[in-house]
């Protein structure tokens, strides 16, 4: 079966490999749509933490059962399915714990072993989540949602609360539209005006600021002087993640959605002065999937306008140094088989 490699930094390939065999507690799934991921984009320009080549990317999956052993969750062949694609130990401290995103020996599909940017893939049937009632696309934008509404959990913000999310991407998207789920005031802060205003139409965010026009200003203006409780940063950019420590109130807490490859440093007697709380928040759970996909299942988001770039799966290597450039406006891109 075809399969496509990123064989190093700013390559790919498509490869024949073999396809995947059923075994005992896992299922065989063919792929039918591959969302592109921030993840992806920094792997192939050779920027992703945690990662070797060559590696077969995707980890925003949707597809359809093709073979699969009896189970407890009813799942059976033809069922439409997304794919959790974090593969925890289930024995270590945070497994012990119900914190199975964070697990010492995580394994994520298309990171730390091949995903699926390939026409099969076998997964361990507890990490299927069946999708009926939904649409492919839905299926594979579950995960990059899950991101989202697993930091908003994790912040255990409140009803009424004035949040900041800093980077109007797909996970900051995300965030958002959580969070406005869960009653807060939500500001939406990058530097392009044009993913602003989407913030304000698809996210519903209440107020929008631009990072390069004084945004401490702004936030200020916005909240009396208060400054936002909590602040989540989506942009995996050491800059902004710095920066973001002084958009925070006293006694707030400043939530780390993205992930960048470097240090971070900060002043401790300003973190100290408003005894900030710092989280990072990883990966997902069946909880925050489930939540998703009843979200969906509701019509309370619109995917249509989320996926803004798609491409056939023998398209997908001429296409994808486009969706890199800025021009392209690309919000989310997804490719169909």
């Amino acid at each position: 079966m075809k399969s496509i490699v990123c064989v190093k930094p700013n390559e790919f390939a498509v490869k024949e490999i073999k396809a995947p065999i059923l075994q005992p507690g896992r299922a065989i799934v063919r792929i039918k749509r591959i969302g592109i991921c921030g993840t992806d984009l920094h792997a192939y320009r050779g920027n992703q933490p945690y990662f070797t080549y060559p590696r077969i990317l995707g980890h925003e999956l949707g597809g359809i059962v093709e073979e699969i052993g009896e189970n407890a969750d009813g799942i059976r062949s033809g069922d439409q399915v997304a794919i959790i694609p974090y593969l925890e130990c289930g024995i270590c401290i945070a497994c012990r714990r119900g914190k199975t995103n964070c697990c010492t020996e995580m394994k994520v599909i298309g990171v730390h072993q091949d995903g699926g940017m390939r026409e099969k893939i076998s997964v361990p049937v507890k990490n299927l989540v069946k999708t009926a009632g939904l649409t492919l696309d839905e299926a594979a934008m579950a995960e990059p949602l899950a991101i989202g509404a697993h930091a908003v959990r994790r912040s255990f913000l409140t009803k009424r609360e004035t949040i900041l999310v800093i980077g109007a991407g797909p996970i900051g998207l995300g965030v958002m539209a959580f969070a406005k789920d869960q009653g807060a005031n939500v500001i939406a802060m990058d530097i392009n005006e044009e993913r602003l205003g989407f913030c304000k139409s698809w996210a519903k965010v209440d107020a929008t600021v631009n990072g390069l026009h004084k945004p401490l200003e702004r936030l200020e203006e916005l909240t009396n002087g208060d400054l936002p409780t909590i602040v989540f940063d989506a942009t995996g950019n050491v800059k902004s993640m710095t920066k973001a420590f002084q958009y925070v109130a006293h006694g707030g807490s400043l939530v780390y959605v993205g992930l960048v490859k470097d240090e971070i440093s900060f002043s401790d007697p300003e973190f100290h002065k408003k005894e900030l709380t710092l989280l990072s928040s990883r990966n997902a759970t069946r909880e925050d999937f489930d939540y998703v996909l009843e979200t969906l299942s509701a019509g309370e988001i619109d995917i249509d306008r989320y996926i803004t770039h798609r491409c056939q799966f023998n398209e997908m290597i001429d296409q994808f140094e486009g969706w890199l450039l800025p021009e392209s406006k690309v919000i989310k891109a997804i490719v169909e088989l």
